[in-house]
C-alpha cells in the first residue's frame, strides 16, 4: 500500500480552515474544496447597455478591491467584528517526522505548520502570500509536498519542502494545474494528474519531486482523471476518472506495460477513491446497489465486490488503510454530522472510534506505525483543531487549540435540525441558528453552492456574528440535488429540473412566514457560486418575499457561464447542468436566466467576484450588475483583484465582512 498525501482532502480541509473564518468568501459546506482572467478580459457578450444612471455610479479602486456603491465603514462596524474576524482554526495535513504538519492562518492566509507534540507550540514552516492547499510527508520523511496557486487562479503547482535545509523545489510545469498527488512506498516517485487551460483530457504525471527532470507523462488521458493509489511494489496506479457526481470510472495503469485498464466499464456508478489491498483487490467506496456509498472490495480482475458497510444507510466519506493492511478507519456523512468507525477486514467486524462531540470529523490518516489516526473535527459552536486516537484503546489526543478572538463560547448559538414539505411532498433538511431572546428576528437564508455540496454544522463565525450582535436567525436548507442524502435526492434538480431546487427556497419562505420568531417581511438570501445562481433566481422567483440579496461569485446565466467557464472543467459542468448547445436545454437555460430576467429583480442586491476566478468568470458578476442597475435596480459591487472563486486573503475577506454588515443592516433593518 502506498502512503498517499492529504490533497485529496484538501477540498474538507479548507472548508473547514474557511468556515471559522467571519467574511469566509462561500457559505459554510461549499466547495472550497474542488485559470487567470482580468477585468478588460470579460467575455459578456450578454451584458445589458450601460445607462446614464450606471455612469454616475463611481467605481473605487482601493488596492486590490475594486467597489460600487459601498459606503464607508464606520469604525464601530470594525471594532465589533474584529474578534469574530481572529478567530483562528487549525486543519490536521499529515504526519511528520517528529509530530504532526497542520495548515492554520497567522497572518494573510493558511500556511503550512509544524507541531511536535500535543498542544505544544505551532512552527511556521512556509510563509508565502498565497494560501497552502495540502501538505503531504514523504513516506521515507525528511520533506513534504504542498501545492500552492496564484490568486487565485486554481493552476496549482506541486512544490517539495526540504525540512532540514528549508529548500523548495518546484516540480510541475508551469501554466499547468496540477493535483492529486500520491506519494509511492518508496518515496522516489510521485503521481498526479495535469490538465491544460482548454482542455477537457487529464494527463497522468510521474516523477522524483526532488528530481523535477525526472517528471513525465506516463498516461496521456481521456477525461478528468484523478490518481488515487499506487500499489505496495510500485508497478500499478489506480486511476478513477470523474464525470459527475453520479458517475464515475475506476482504471488500473500497469507502469511497465503502460496498459491502461477499466473495471467494470458496463455498469454506471460512482466511485469515491480507491486503495490497493494486500492481495491485489481495491478497496473502494461506491453506491453500487445502495443509495449510499459504502466501503466495498473490488477485485480488478473479476469486477466482483463485496460490501462492508451496507447495513450503513449513510454516505462513508473518507477513509485510510493501516500500514499492515488490516485496519481501515473510515467517515461516515450522518445527514450532516461526520462519525469515525473502524474496519477489521479480516473479520469485515465494523466498530465505533473515539468518543467526540457532536461535529464533524475528516482527513482521517493512519500514522507510519499503524498505532494513531489523525483527523481534524470541528463542531457548530467550536473551531476546527487538530486530534489523533490511539487505534487499540481509543483515546484521543488533542493537538492544537483554536484560537477564538477573546469571545465568549457559552453565548454561541446551537444550530437545531429540522425539515420542511415542499409543494411536492417532501420534507427538506435544513438547520437553523435562533439568536437569544424573543423575536420576531429578521432571517438570512444561507444557500450552498456545488450544487451538489451539502451545507453541514461547521462552526461559522460568519453566522455566530450575524446571530449574536445583528439578532439574525440564519437557516441553512439542503435543497433538492444536494449530497449527502443518497443517490436519489442528489440528482433531483439534474437537467430540466434545475428549477426545483429554487422551488425548496419558496416552500422555506412559506415555512418561515409559519414561525412566530421568524419575520417572514425580512428575509434575505445569501450564497455563493451555485449558491449565489440561487440566490439570483430567488430574487426573480420570489422578489416580492425578499428583502435582499448578496450574490458571491454566482452563476447569472448558465449558457454564458459554460461558454466562459474554464476549458478544463466545461465538460464535467455540462454533466451536471447539461449542454448549452443542446437546443433544448439552451432554450431552457434562456428561460431559467436570472440575467434576462433581471427586471424582477427590484430588491437590493450585494455581488461579490475575485477577478481571477476560473470557475465562475468575473463576466456573470459583471453582466448580471449591468442589468440590474440597467432596470434601475440597487446594486453594491465588491470585486477583488487577488482573488479567484471566493476571498482566501484575511484582509479581503475582513473587508467583504465589513461590507456585507452594512448591506445587512440596511437591508434587515437592524442596528
Amino acid at each position: 500500500m502506498s502512503i498517499r498525501t492529504t490533497f485529496a482532502s484538501a477540498t474538507a480541509l479548507t472548508t473547514i480552515l474557511l468556515a471559522g473564518a467571519c467574511a469566509s468568501a462561500l457559505p459554510a459546506g461549499a466547495p472550497t474544496i474542488d485559470a487567470t482572467g482580468s477585468p478588460t478580459a470579460f467575455n459578456a457578450p450578454h451584458q445589458a447597455e450601460v445607462t446614464a444612471e450606471q455612469e454616475s455610479v463611481e467605481r473605487v479602486t482601493e488596492g486590490n478591491l475594486v467597489m460600487e456603491n459601498i459606503p464607508p465603514i464606520p469604525e464601530a462596524v470594525k471594532e465589533r467584528l474584529r474578534q469574530y474576524q481572529n478567530v483562528r482554526t487549525h486543519g490536521f495535513a499529515d504526519w511528520s517526522d517528529d509530530g504532526i504538519l497542520v495548515a492554520t492562518r497567522f497572518g494573510e492566509v493558511s500556511q503550512i505548520h509544524s507541531v511536535t507534540g500535543p498542544m505544544m507550540a505551532r512552527r511556521q514552516v512556509t510563509f508565502y502570500s498565497e494560501p497552502i492547499g495540502g501538505a503531504a510527508m514523504n513516506p521515507l520523511g525528511g520533506s513534504f509536498a504542498f501545492t500552492k496557486d496564484t490568486g487565485g487562479d486554481e493552476f496549482y503547482q506541486g512544490y517539495l519542502f526540504d525540512l532540514a535545509t528549508g529548500d523548495v523545489t518546484q516540480f510541475t510545469e508551469p501554466g499547468t494545474r496540477n493535483g492529486s498527488f500520491v506519494w509511492a512506498d518508496s518515496g522516489d516517485m510521485a503521481v498526479w494528474y495535469q490538465a491544460k487551460d482548454g482542455d477537457p483530457d487529464y494527463d497522468i504525471m510521474a516523477g522524483n519531486p526532488a528530481e523535477p527532470s525526472s517528471v513525465r507523462v506516463i498516461h496521456e488521458g481521456e477525461g478528468a482523471l484523478f490518481p488515487v493509489d499506487i500499489s505496495a511494489d510500485g508497478t500499478k496506479v489506480v486511476v478513477q476518472q470523474y464525470i459527475s457526481i453520479q458517475k464515475s470510472r475506476i482504471f488500473v495503469l500497469d507502469l511497465e506495460t503502460g496498459a491502461f485498464t477499466e473495471i467494470n466499464p458496463d455498469q454506471d456508478l460512482a466511485y469515491n477513491g480507491a486503495l490497493f489491498l494486500n492481495d491485489g483487490a481495491l478497496l473502494t467506496s461506491t453506491d453500487k446497489d445502495s443509495e449510499f456509498k459504502n466501503l466495498v472490495r473490488l477485485d480488478p480482475e473479476t469486477g466482483a465486490m463485496s460490501s462492508y458497510t451496507d447495513s450503513i444507510s449513510w454516505d462513508v466519506e473518507g477513509f485510510d488503510l493501516s500500514p499492515d493492511g488490516e485496519t481501515v478507519v473510515f467517515t461516515v456523512n450522518e445527514g450532516g454530522p461526520g462519525t469515525i468507525k473502524l474496519l477489521d477486514l479480516e473479520t469485515g467486524a465494523i466498530s465505533k472510534g473515539p468518543q467526540m462531540p457532536a461535529g464533524i470529523a475528516t482527513g482521517v490518516n493512519f500514522n507510519a506505525a499503524g498505532d494513531r489516526v489523525g483527523f481534524s473535527f470541528v463542531g457548530a459552536t467550536s473551531p476546527a483543531d487538530a486530534y489523533s486516537f490511539d487505534v487499540e484503546t481509543l483515546e484521543v489526543t488533542r493537538w492544537t487549540e483554536a484560537e477564538i478572538g477573546g469571545l465568549d463560547t457559552s453565548e454561541f448559538v446551537e444550530p437545531e435540525f429540522f425539515d420542511y414539505p415542499n409543494a411536492d411532498g417532501m420534507d427538506i433538511p435544513a438547520f437553523i441558528y435562533r439568536p437569544h431572546g424573543e423575536g420576531p428576528h429578521p432571517v438570512i437564508v444561507s444557500i450552498h453552492g456545488g450544487p451538489e455540496s451539502q451545507s453541514r454544522p461547521y462552526f461559522s463565525s460568519t453566522y455566530q456574528y450575524w446571530a449574536n450582535e445583528l439578532g439574525a436567525s440564519i437557516v441553512v436548507p439542503n435543497v433538492r440535488g444536494s449530497a449527502g442524502y443518497g443517490k436519489t435526492y442528489v440528482s433531483l434538480d439534474n437537467g430540466l429540473n434545475r428549477k426545483k431546487s429554487v422551488e425548496d427556497i419558496g416552500a422555506l419562505l412559506d415555512w418561515i412566514g409559519t414561525q412566530p420568531d421568524l419575520d417572514s417581511d425580512r428575509v434575505l438570501v445569501y450564497g455563493g457560486s451555485y449558491g449565489g445562481y440561487m440566490v439570483l433566481a430567488s430574487m426573480v422567483d420570489y422578489n416580492d418575499r425578499i428583502a435582499g440579496g448578496i450574490d458571491i461569485v454566482g452563476i447569472s446565466d448558465f449558457r454564458t457561464f459554460l461558454e466562459n467557464t474554464k476549458g478544463y472543467r466545461r465538460d464535467l459542468r455540462r454533466a451536471e447542468y447539461g449542454d448549452e448547445r443542446d437546443p433544448e436545454i439552451a432554450a431552457f437555460f434562456e428561460e431559467i436566466s436570472p440575467l434576462r430576467n433581471a427586471d424582477a429583480i427590484t430588491k437590493p442586491l450585494f455581488i461579490i467576484q475575485g477577478a481571477n476566478d476560473p470557475r465562475v468568470p468575473a463576466s456573470e458578476a459583471e453582466q448580471i450588475l449591468a442589468a440590474v442597475r440597467e432596470n434601475g435596480g440597487e446594486a453594491w459591487f465588491l470585486l477583488a483583484m487577488d482573488e479567484g472563486h471566493g476571498f482566501r486573503k484575511k484582509s479581503n475577506r475582513d473587508f467583504q465582512s465589513e461590507a456585507e454588515t452594512l448591506f445587512l443592516k440596511k437591508v434587515l433593518g437592524v442596528e
